[in-house]
């Protein structure tokens, strides 16, 4: 391959289920200077965050990784591999100068298994019912004609605007039709005509399947469209021979892994998290939401750092490119959002009984 450009090396090398999100608005890349490699970072104060792990052939990765670290080296930068998997780890495990954490796990099914799940999980084959009784239709397009189009996009503004937290950006990035188009698969799910939710996935080439990474859904929407638009997405990848689904990371999830691993003051804030969080981001919801539709198993995914203990400041650094801003004025936000949203919900209470 010569010269080959970021997308090239996505979808010939992509097996981390992040390849494809490198190709979205706001990461640098950088290429290694003596094979077909691709890095894609963001730069947060001396950390250079890393979305997954090098685009790259298995046998080349850590040979990759090394020489990407020499380039952050040379700014002054130490480097954090940010959703990373089991491929990573291990090659970070060798060199003895990387320190690792669990930041969550992922479902993964195989779609060629997915009508037996449907037939063995009554309370998800009444969910998918209970939207086709609303006249839920789905419909798969170009995803290039997602791109600028208002009905999508006031259904992402609806959805953000009922979301806790200020949109997250980096491996989250909600406008994802913004970005690389041409290999994703975009499902749009309509009533009466008019769009009430959509699904984006992208293609993790080396493992032959799918990362479904957005499930956009209006507070219009009927029960079940969720479910709906990923039964028709499982059906379509079944179909077309893929081997490989997941809806990708569920921070803090329980289904991870060797979390023993993470530091003491790390598991300390993790379980706080997971107990009061759930106005900004509903780790339990997500993780029950995934678990009803029965994934074939859990991927446990790290955050890798080289250096030789996971510092604060490094996970400091993480929450400011999820976020985009200072993760205490994100939170701020956040707190604000919720405030305005229960003075809303009251108010409503109190004219209804008047």
């Amino acid at each position: 391959m010569s010269n080959p450009d970021a997308r090239e090396l996505v979808m010939t090398y992509g097996w981390n289920t992040t390849a494809y999100q490198i190709l979205n608005p706001g990461l640098q890349h950088w290429y290694a200077p003596h094979e077909p490699a691709v890095v894609a970072y963001t730069r947060r104060q001396n950390v250079l965050l890393v979305a997954g792990a090098p685009v790259c052939a298995a046998d080349a990765l850590g040979t990759a990784a090394a020489a990407f670290e020499r380039f952050a080296r040379d700014q002054g930068c130490r480097v954090c591999y940010v959703c990373a998997a089991e491929r990573m780890r291990a090659v970070a495990a060798r060199t003895g100068e990387h320190s690792t954490i669990v930041i969550g796990a992922q479902p993964v099914w195989n779609p060629q298994g997915w009508a037996r799940v449907i037939e063995t999980r009554r309370s998800l084959r009444a969910q998918l019912t209970r939207a086709r009784n609303k006249g839920v239709t789905i419909e798969s397009i170009p995803c290039a004609q997602g791109r600028g189009n208002p009905e999508l996009d006031r259904v992402l503004d609806e959805w953000l605007r009922s979301r806790g937290l200020p949109p997250l950006h980096f491996l989250v990035e909600p406008h994802t039709l913004n970005g690389a188009v041409a290999d994703r698969v975009l499902m749009v799910a309509r009533r009466a005509g008019a769009a009430v939710a959509f699904l984006v996935a992208s293609p993790v080439v080396a493992r032959n399947g799918f990362l479904i990474e957005q499930v956009a859904r209006s507070p219009r929407a009927p029960n079940g469209v969720s479910e709906l638009l990923i039964d028709a997405a499982m059906r379509r990848f079944a179909e077309d021979g893929r081997a490989y689904v997941t809806l990708g990371l569920v921070a803090l999830s329980n289904q991870a892994d060797g979390a023993g691993i993470n530091p003491w003051w790390l598991r300390l804030m993790m379980t706080f998290a997971r107990a009061h969080a759930t106005r900004f981001y509903n780790f339990r919801g997500l993780e029950r939401f995934r678990t009803k539709m029965s994934p074939d198993y859990w991927e446990t995914i790290y955050a890798i750092s080289n250096e030789r203990s996971f510092s604060l400041r490094t996970l400091y650094a993480m929450g400011e490119a999820f976020s985009g801003i200072s993760p205490w004025r994100a939170l701020g936000l956040g707190v604000l959002r919720a405030v305005g949203h229960e003075v809303r919900r009251l108010r409503g209470r109190v004219s209804k009984r008047s």
